[in-house]
């Protein structure tokens, strides 16, 4: 392989700058509570000018559009790493570890979760392809990928809701072509519901709304919507 050029001291130093304007962003968010973050805000912490941040990103959508981006890779990377050790013949243990990664990840980065997967920032628009596209896609497709493997092992048992839109497949078509080999429409849908079911709790408890219970309380409640979502999905064996 052929090795990649070394970066000059300039492509560094606006390499290093790119990377801290991110990080103080990141830091004010989290300071303030809020995804909604100005370009005021980051120059005065960074001691620059507004206009100066234009040299480095056309504008606050572009700049959070990377916020975005980098925020999903980390899941990925985070949901990856729980994963990797599990055997891969075990597609329950992949699942339970995967999802308590997405768990974990959500509670320590609150305001990056709610950056990628929560309410819409004020006044950003959202390009439809492009680098948040790519990377929602490589975060989230991990999920999908055990529906495969434990489609491709025989192990993926019909979901307990069977029922599905003929739209559905149309849009797993569309965004997975090739897919419906392997996963029918009902098991496409299961897989949606699949993630919802995780989504929604992490939301839930990452909000607040569930700090009435102990946190051992959280941590069974957790782990028995996981098995839970598995069971109704397909990838467990009810008998188990």
């Amino acid at each position: 392989m052929t090795a990649e050029p070394a970066m000059s001291r300039r492509e560094r130093t606006r390499s290093a700058t790119l990377d801290e304007i991110k990080s103080t962003a990141r830091e004010l968010m989290h300071e303030q509570g809020s995804t909604d973050v100005r370009f005021t805000d980051i120059a005065r912490a960074m001691g620059l000018s507004a206009p100066a941040l234009y040299r480095y990103f056309d504008d606050r959508d572009e700049l959070i559009s990377a916020l975005i981006s980098d925020g999903f890779d980390s899941l990925g990377a985070a949901v990856a790493a729980a994963s990797a050790p599990i055997d891969d013949a075990d597609i329950l243990g992949r699942w339970v570890a995967a999802a308590g990664a997405y768990r974990d990840w959500a509670r320590d980065e609150p305001q990056r979760f709610a950056l990628v997967l929560g309410m819409p920032v004020p006044g950003y628009s959202e390009p439809t392809e492009g680098m948040t596209t790519e990377a929602a896609s490589r975060a989230m497709s991990q999920l999908s990928a055990l529906f495969v493997a434990a489609a491709e092992r025989g192990e993926l048992r019909p979901p307990l809701i069977r029922e599905a839109s003929p739209e559905l497949a149309v849009c797993q078509e569309l965004k997975h072509e090739g897919q419906a080999e392997l996963l029918p429409p009902e098991s496409f849908q299961a897989l949606l519901q699949t993630w919802a079911m995780l989504h929604g709790l992490v939301s839930l408890e990452v909000n607040g709304n569930l700090d009435w219970l102990t946190p051992q309380a959280r941590d069974e409640l957790f782990l028995s919507q996981v098995r839970l979502a598995a069971l109704t999905a397909g990838l467990a064996d009810p008998a188990a």
